[in-house]
């Protein structure tokens, strides 16, 4: 477990710590966003529907989009923002910006595991005191993250890693579910997504196309749009995936919810051609109750919710909690699961 880095004792006087976004009287958190793909997008139009955020600045990977007094977020939630300043390095842009930043949401493509763990490396190499989350679903990305707490809390800045839907929202409601058991024998998580076009989310359907058997990251990434609807075409556009390597497992077992990751199952299905989602999505956790009876709780999503909603959606609140964890000299890279009730062994 995390030990959680304490700042020095206030003095009597001192007033209170801020109370976090949207907090009576307090200017709304200066945001940028990396990646302006399908979650971008999504990030952008959410934000613009938040009054205690601000969209400040977002980037793609060839140009950088920055206005201080706030971008037009329907403009770049529609794609009809075309005013990008090219540059060949655009995460640089905004680490030059950082002076007038509160919080980043991280909604690049995470292919190969490195990337944004290598990114967030170079934020806090060369900013400080900004809080990030990120919605990276793989394992080993997150481990990677965790990695560098030392570095963020040097930085002294947070990190919100797996703040996504699963793992993110199902994750953390499968923590509330444990409370109930004094042994926790499985988590099942099953999602359902639905797309009108893979076109609009194509690096997230590259990620899902890497856990298909006979395929990897490095495979996934190496294929063409081409190559995408080709594949897509054999299987009438849609995505069955299981023994997914979804970080929910890691993060449940950092906080002594599972004894062991191999107690996490993760898979789904993704229609890549219709909107409405192929299964409903949900979350059962069986266990063992203190008078021996075995039980399971499920949480289920509504159909209604799309995949950007349950995304970005929870990743905005997390965003939130680390700015709130900032405000009161916390630093380092926390999971999603780990500002929750804990979990009594």
């Amino acid at each position: 477990m995390q030990t959680l880095v304490h700042p020095a004792p206030r003095t009597a006087s001192a007033p209170p710590p801020a109370a976090g976004p949207g907090a009576a009287g307090q200017a709304p958190a200066r945001v940028a966003v990396l990646g302006a793909g399908g979650l971008g997008r999504a990030a952008a139009s959410i934000i613009g529907l938040k009054r205690s955020l601000r969209l400040v600045a977002i980037c793609d990977s060839k140009g950088l989009l920055h206005d201080p007094d706030g971008l037009d977020t329907a403009a770049i939630a529609g794609g009809q923002e075309t005013s990008f300043q090219q540059t060949d390095d655009p995460l640089g842009g905004v680490m030059e910006l950082a002076g007038q930043l509160d919080g980043v949401v991280v909604a690049l493509p995470n292919m190969p595991n490195a990337f944004i763990p290598g990114a967030i490396e170079r934020f806090a190499q060369r900013t400080q005191g900004l809080a990030f989350v990120d919605v990276l679903k793989r394992t080993a990305a997150v481990r990677r993250m965790f990695a560098l707490d030392p570095l963020v809390r040097r930085s002294r800045s947070v990190v919100m890693t797996g703040c996504g839907a699963t793992p993110g929202l199902l994750t953390a409601a499968a923590v509330l579910a444990a409370q109930s058991f004094v042994h926790v024998e499985r988590v099942d998580i099953w999602w359902g997504v639905g797309i009108a076009n893979w076109e609009a989310y194509k690096a997230t359907i590259r990620e899902d196309i890497a856990h298909v058997p006979g395929y990897s990251v490095e495979r996934a990434k190496a294929m063409t749009d081409a190559d995408v609807e080709a594949f897509l075409a054999k299987t009438n556009g849609l995505l069955e995936l299981h023994h997914m390597e979804h970080a929910d497992d890691v993060l449940l077992q950092r906080v002594g919810a599972v004894d062991s990751e191999e107690q996490v199952e993760v898979g789904g299905v993704m229609d890549t051609r219709h909107p409405r989602k192929p299964v409903s999505t949900t979350m059962t956790l069986t266990g063992i109750t203190h008078d021996g009876k075995r039980a399971s709780h499920r949480f289920i999503l509504g159909d209604e919710t799309t995949m950007a909603a349950n995304v970005i959606g929870p990743a905005l609140g997390y965003l939130a909690r680390g700015l709130w964890l900032k405000s009161r000299g916390l630093y380092g890279v926390f999971g999603s699961t780990d500002v929750l009730p804990m979990v009594v062994r």
